[in-house]
C-alpha cells in the first residue's frame, strides 16, 4: 500500500465510523459527522515533516549529499516512535506512509505511543563502516530538536541495526551531557541498555500471526457457528486437510533478513505444525526443494555471509538440494503459506492472479497495493496484514524503553513471553472481528480497530469539534 492508499482507506474506514449511531456517545448524526469529518483530516496528514541534508565525505568519491527524513505523524497515543531505515528507495512519500501505518499499529496493539518514521536515502552496502557512522551521527545532530525518550524515540528498521543505534545513542548522549539517553533510542545491543530477544522479536512475531490463526484460533477458540466469511474459512479448512493427508504445510518465505530468517527458522523448528520451508529468497536468488529446504544450515550460512547461497557450487558444499530460481519466483513457486518480509509493494496487479499460496502473512510493510488485497478476499484467500504482524519489533521496543525507565532488564523469556500474550490478546480481537463478519479485508477490520481508539482519544482530549 502507498500513502494515497493508506490515506483512502483511513477515509473509508472513518465514514463507516461516522454511521454507526453510537459512536463517541454523540447521538446527533449532523454532530457526528462533523467529529468524523475533524478525525479523518487529523489522521490522513502528518504533524511534522522534518527533511535535511546529511553531508559525509566518503572515503574515494569526496564530499557527498544525503536525503534525509524524520516524519512524525500523530502522538495522540503517547510518544512518536518509528524506525529509521538505510534504504536506497527511502523517499518523503514513503517515510510518511510508513509513519502514518506506525501510528495504525501502536494504536491496534493498544501501545501507549503515536506514529513516526525516519529514512536515509543510501544503499548501506556502498558505504564503509566509517562512512556509516558518520551518516548514523550526523542524522542525530541533523534531527536533535525533534528526538528524546519523552518525545520521539526511533529504532533500526530496514538497512540499519543494533550497531547503527548504538553509534546514534552515543551520538545523541555527546549532545545531550547530563540528560537520560538511554531511552532515545530502542533497538540498542543488550551491552548498551537493548532488550534481550530484540532482534527476533518481529519475525517471531511475524509467524506467531499465522500460526496462531491456523492453530490456536481454528482449533480451540473459533465459534465455527458465527463464522460468516465461508470463502476464508474454507481455505483454513483446507489447508488443514491438507496437512493431515501430507504431514505437513508448504511454507515461501521472501526476503532472508532479521524477520524472514527468523520467520523461517520458527516455521522449520515448530512442534505443533509440521512445516516444510520450500522457499526462500533475498536480493539475489530466490532456493526451491519441493521436500524443504535445511534452514539452520541456510541461516548459518546467512549470518556469516549476509546473503543466501547463490550458486550450484555452494549449494553443495553446504549439502543442501535445491533448484536456484531468480529471486522473485518465491512469490508464485508453489506453497500453501507464503511470508512477505522483504520490502514494499511486491504483489500488484501485475502479478497477484499468478500467485498460489492461499495465506499471505505481511512480515514487511506494505508489500500488497489495495487492489491486490481486494482481489485476494474476493478470491477466498487470506491476507494477514502488515500492521497485525510486524508487530513485535515495536513491542519488544516499548518493553526496552520501559525497562530504560525502571533501570532493570528483563529476561529473554520474559520479553518473548510479554510479546506473544500482547499479540496474540489482538490476534482475537481481529480474527473474530473478521470472521463473524462479512464484506471488508482484515486489514480494513485493522484499521477499524485503531482508528476507533485513536478518534476516541482525540475526542477525549477536545481535539475534535
Amino acid at each position: 500500500m502507498k500513502r494515497e492508499e493508506t490515506q483512502a482507506l483511513i477515509e473509508d474506514v472513518m465514514d463507516v465510523l461516522s454511521d454507526e449511531s453510537g459512536f463517541l456517545g454523540i447521538r446527533e448524526e449532523e454532530k457526528r459527522t462533523e467529529v468524523c469529518a475533524s478525525a479523518k483530516e487529523i489522521l490522513k496528514t502528518t504533524d511534522k515533516i522534518i527533511k535535511s541534508y546529511i553531508r559525509v565525505s566518503r572515503e574515494k568519491n569526496g564530499i557527498v549529499r544525503i536525503p534525509a527524513y524524520r516524519v512524525q505523524h500523530n502522538n495522540i497515543s503517547g510518544f512518536y516512535k518509528g524506525g529509521i531505515r538505510f534504504n536506497e528507495n527511502v523517499s518523503e512519500s514513503e517515510v510518511e506512509n510508513l509513519a502514518i501505518l506506525m501510528t495504525i499499529k501502536n494504536a491496534l496493539h493498544r501501545l501507549p505511543f503515536g506514529g513516526a518514521k525516519g529514512g536515509v536515502h543510501i544503499n548501506p552496502k556502498e558505504y564503509s563502516d566509517r562512512e556509516l557512522n558518520l551518516i548514523a551521527k550526523k542524522y542525530v545532530q541533523r534531527f536533535k530538536p525533534d528526538l528524546g525518550p519523552n518525545h520521539d524515540i526511533p529504532a533500526p528498521d530496514l538497512g540499519t541495526n543494533e550497531r547503527i543505534i548504538d553509534w546514534m545513542v552515543g551520538e545523541y548522549k555527546t549532545i545531550h551531557p547530563g540528560e537520560t539517553y538511554l531511552g532515545s533510542f530502542t533497538g540498542k545491543s543488550v551491552e548498551n541498555g537493548g532488550a534481550k530477544g530484540r532482534r527476533e522479536a518481529t519475525g517471531k512475531g511475524t509467524y506467531l500471526s499465522y500460526q496462531w490463526l491456523l492453530n490456536d484460533w481454528f482449533n480451540d477458540l473459533a465459534d465455527k457457528n458465527e463464522v460468516e466469511r465461508t470463502g476464508q474459512w474454507r481455505t483454513l479448512e483446507y489447508i488443514h486437510e491438507e496437512y493431515t493427508e501430507k504431514g505437513h504445510i508448504d511454507i515461501a518465505i521472501q526476503g532472508f533478513g532479521n524477520v524472514g530468517s527468523v520467520a523461517a527458522r520458527e516455521a522449520f523448528e515448530d512442534e505443533k505444525l509440521t512445516h516444510h520451508v520450500v522457499a526462500v529468497s533475498d536480493r539475489e536468488v530466490t532456493l526451491y526443494s519441493q521436500d524443504g529446504l535445511n534452514i539452520e544450515v541456510l541461516d548459518a550460512f546467512g549470518y556469516s555471509h549476509n546473503r543466501l547461497p547463490n550458486t550450484r557450487e555452494e549449494l553443495t558444499d553446504l549439502g543442501i538440494k535445491a533448484d536456484i530460481y531468480e529471486a522473485a519466483d518465491v512469490l508464485t513457486l508453489s506453497s500453501d503459506v507464503l511470508i512477505l518480509a522483504a520490502v514494499e509493494d511486491q504483489i500488484h496487479r501485475d502479478n497477484m492472479k499468478a500467485i498460489p499460496a492461499r495465506i499471505l502473512v505481511e512480515g514487511a510493510n506494505a508489500p500488497l497495493s489495495q487492489e491486490a488485497d481486494q482481489y485476494f478476499e474476493e478470491t477466498g484467500k487470506i491476507v494477514i496484514p502488515d500492521i497485525l504482524v510486524n508487530a513485535g519489533g515495536v513491542i519488544v521496543s516499548y518493553l526496552e524503553w520501559k525497562q530504560s525507565k525502571i533501570t532493570e532488564h528483563y529476561s529473554e523469556d520474559e520479553i518473548i513471553d510479554e510479546m506473544a500474550a500482547q499479540m496474540t490478546e489482538t490476534f482475537k480481537r481481529v480474527y473474530d472481528t473478521y470472521f463473524y463478519s462479512e464484506g471488508e479485508t482484515m486489514r480494513f477490520g485493522c484499521f477499524y480497530l485503531a482508528l476507533e481508539r485513536l478518534t476516541s482519544l482525540l475526542y477525549k482530549h477536545g481535539k475534535l469539534f
